[in-house]
């Protein structure tokens, strides 16, 4: 993962990149030494991309996305929990209510962009942010890499797959999204199997799991209550 070059990257070229990253978008949220703060304030990330690697943020009220020119797409989806949101939750349960989420608001916005979606598999982690909703997702020409794929003709567009964490933390939803790029880059020589390629996936989303910081309602931004709009999912922002 493109993390592993901040690591090796004297500090002073991490804190100009970092910089250099932050001036190229306007961005809804900001970026405060070295991570990500959402536009409510309601979590912060470590950056996982670098503007010498081909790396870009780009964001929304409720999704930022990190994109890099190698292997990294990776998005944080965070909802305010309305009223509605918030009865639906306890009316069906955690585990219910994220698959009722998952398929009314990300996965029908994965079908609407992108047609021939589908969820390859899907599992309740019950030791995971008190239950979260792993899902791996094919979306026939959905990859964010398929630029960088030489197709001939007759060739049809790459199909993409994502694995996705949703999860509820104080009083939001969240959904954790990174696309498997070596699926779509390495094409004719990638062997891996489905299982190792769903391995792969989810140690990613746990790690970015990790990277994250949760504030409490309290110190987030208020977020007007009783809205009804369906949110916006990852699928729906753009990389640039």
């Amino acid at each position: 993962m493109s993390i592993r070059f901040v690591a090796v990257l004297p500090f002073a070229l991490v804190l100009s990149a970092l910089s250099a990253l932050h001036a190229q978008n306007t961005l809804v949220g900001r970026v405060d030494s070295g991570k990500y703060v959402s536009p409510t304030g309601a979590f912060r990330v470590s950056i996982p991309v670098l503007a010498q690697l081909g790396g870009s943020i780009t964001d929304t009220d409720n999704v930022v996305t990190f994109q890099d020119d190698f292997n990294t797409h990776q998005s944080i989806a965070c909802f305010k929990m309305d009223a509605t949101q918030r009865w639906e939750e306890e009316t069906r349960g955690r585990r219910d209510y994220l698959i009722w989420f998952f398929s009314n608001f990300v996965q029908a916005d994965f079908q609407q962009r992108f047609p021939g979606a589908r969820i390859e598999s899907a599992h309740f982690l019950t030791d995971t942010q008190s239950g979260a909703l792993l899902t791996y997702n094919l979306l026939p020409g959905g990859s964010m890499f398929a630029s960088k794929v030489a197709l001939t003709g007759e060739e049809e567009p790459p199909v993409a797959k994502r694995g996705n964490l949703l999860f509820v933390k104080n009083g939001y939803v969240f959904v954790l999204s990174i696309e498997l790029a070596e699926k779509v880059l390495e094409r004719a020589s990638y062997e891996k199997t489905i299982t190792e390629e769903d391995k792969i996936l989810r140690q990613r989303l746990l790690e970015l799991l990790e990277r994250i910081g949760f504030s409490t309602p309290s110190a987030a931004a208020p977020t007007e209550a009783g809205t009804t709009d369906p949110p916006q999912s990852p699928a729906a922002v753009p990389a640039k």
